[in-house]
C-alpha cells in the first residue's frame, strides 16, 4: 500500500506530498489545471522503472522542470508497505549547464530502514559492493535479483503492477495478439490484458463475470474467441427472455466498455494484487445513475486488498467518499505551485457539492 508520495519541481508540483496512510481508496479533487492528472503522470514515470524502462529521456524531459527552473533537481520519493516492510525509494534528476540530457543525481532503496542499495551520480553502492552506472540509466531496473523474495525484484513488481488509467474507450477494441499483465494508461492493449489474466488466473473469470452481471443484467456471456493463429477477439451475448443478441466488444458504447474495464481492475487486484490503481476520471463516460455503484463497488473491493486513488469532477462520485478521504487540490494560477489539503481540515459551509460549484473553497 502507498504511504507517501513526494514530488519536488516536476510541472506544477513542487515540494508536493501526499500522505496515504491508513487509506485504501482516496479522492483527488481540484480544479481543472490544480494538478490531479500531473500526479498520474509523475507515477507513471516510476511504473516505467519497474517496467524496465532505465533511460532518463525516456521518462523525464526538460520541459518537466517547473516552470524552467533547471538549477533546481526534479526529485520523487514514494513510500510504499509491502508484506509489512517500508520500502522507500528515492530518484532525483538533474540538468547541468550546457548539457540537453538530463542524469541521475541521486537514487536509493530502503527497506525497513536498512539501505539496499544508494547512488550518487554514477556511482553505486548495493550491499558492499561497489560499481558504476550511466549517469543517464536509472540503476533500479538494471540491478538483478538474487531471488523472488529479493527486495529489490518485490518492489520492482509492485511498481511494475501499478494501474494508471484514463482511458480512451475508442482504443478498447477487445482485440489480442498476446498477453501482459501490464495495461496502458489510455488501455489501447485491454484485449491483451485482458487474455493475460484469464489466461495465468482462470479464476478470474468468475469474479468478471459476477461484477458485469450486476451492472449488465442481461449480459449472458463473453468470451476470448481465437480467430486466428495467434489473435483473439472479445464478444459480448446479451440474452433478454427469448431474444439474445452477440456482438463485438469494439461495439459496446464507451461506457459499457468502462464496465469491463472496472471488472478486470477488481478482478486483477483480487488475482495477483494487492495493487495500486490510478484512475483519472473513472465516472466520465457514465451516466448519472451509473456512477454511484460504479464508484463504491471501486472503493468496496480495495477494502480488502490494494488501493485506489480516483480524481473526479462529479458530484454524485464526490459523495461517496468521506471527507477523511478526500484530497482538496489548488493553484491560484499557472505561475504558482499546486497546494493540498485533507478536506477534514478545511471549513466550509453547507453541502461541499455546492460549494465546489461556487467555488468557495480556497486552500
Amino acid at each position: 500500500m502507498l504511504q507517501r508520495l513526494y514530488i519536488h519541481n516536476f510541472r506544477c508540483l513542487e515540494n508536493f506530498e501526499l500522505q496515504f496512510k491508513d487509506m485504501p481508496s482516496a479522492l483527488l479533487i481540484g480544479k481543472n489545471g490544480a494538478g490531479k492528472s500531473t500526479i498520474g503522470i509523475a507515477l507513471e514515470v516510476l511504473q516505467r522503472i519497474g517496467r524496465g524502462i532505465n533511460r532518463v529521456a525516456h521518462l523525464v524531459q526538460t520541459e518537466d522542470f517547473a516552470r524552467g527552473r533547471t538549477d533546481v533537481p526534479i526529485r520523487f520519493e514514494i513510500e510504499v508497505l509491502i508484506d509489512k516492510k517500508l520500502y522507500q525509494y528515492t530518484l532525483a534528476l538533474e540538468l547541468q549547464n550546457n548539457f540537453e540530457a538530463l542524469r541521475i543525481l541521486e537514487e536509493q532503496l530502503i527497506v525497513s530502514g536498512e539501505p539496499i542499495y544508494s547512488r550518487q551520480g554514477a556511482s553505486v553502492t548495493l550491499h558492499e559492493a561497489k560499481f558504476m552506472v550511466d549517469w543517464h540509466l536509472v540503476a533500479l531496473p538494471i540491478i538483478q535479483r538474487r531471488s523472488e523474495a529479493d527486495p529489490l525484484h518485490l518492489f520492482k513488481m509492485w511498481l511494475a503492477h501499478i494501474i494508471i488509467l484514463t482511458p480512451i474507450p475508442s482504443l478498447m477494441t477487445g482485440e489480442s495478439n498476446g498477453e501482459t499483465l501490464e495495461p496502458k494508461r489510455d488501455c489501447a492493449n485491454f484485449g491483451d490484458w485482458f487474455s493475460g489474466l484469464l489466461v495465468r488466473y482462470p479464476a478470474a473469470y468468475m469474479q468478471v463475470d459476477k461484477y458485469l452481471r450486476e451492472v449488465m443484467p442481461d449480459i449472458r456471456d463473453f468470451q476470448n474467441e481465437l480467430i486466428g493463429k495467434n489473435f483473439k477477439t472479445m464478444r459480448v451475448q446479451f440474452q433478454e427472455n427469448q431474444a439474445d443478441m452477440r456482438i463485438d466488444f469494439r461495439n459496446l458504447s464507451d461506457g459499457e466498455k468502462c464496465f469491463f474495464l472496472c471488472a478486470v481492475v477488481l478482478a486483477a487486484n483480487k488475482s495477483y494484487g494487492p495493487l495500486f490503481c490510478f484512475w483519472d476520471e473513472p465516472d466520465s463516460f457514465l451516466s448519472l445513475s451509473e456512477v454511484g455503484h460504479f464508484v463504491t463497488s471501486l472503493r468496496r473491493s480495495f477494502e480488502t486488498g490494494g488501493q485506489i486513488l480516483a480524481t473526479s469532477h462529479n458530484s454524485e462520485a464526490i459523495r461517496k467518499f468521506s471527507n477523511e478521504n478526500t484530497l482538496v487540490l489548488y493553484r491560484k494560477n499557472h505561475l504558482e505551485p499546486t497546494l493540498v489539503r485533507l478536506l477534514s481540515d478545511m471549513s466550509f459551509q453547507g453541502d461541499l457539492v455546492d460549494t465546489l460549484i461556487r467555488g468557495d473553497i480556497e486552500l
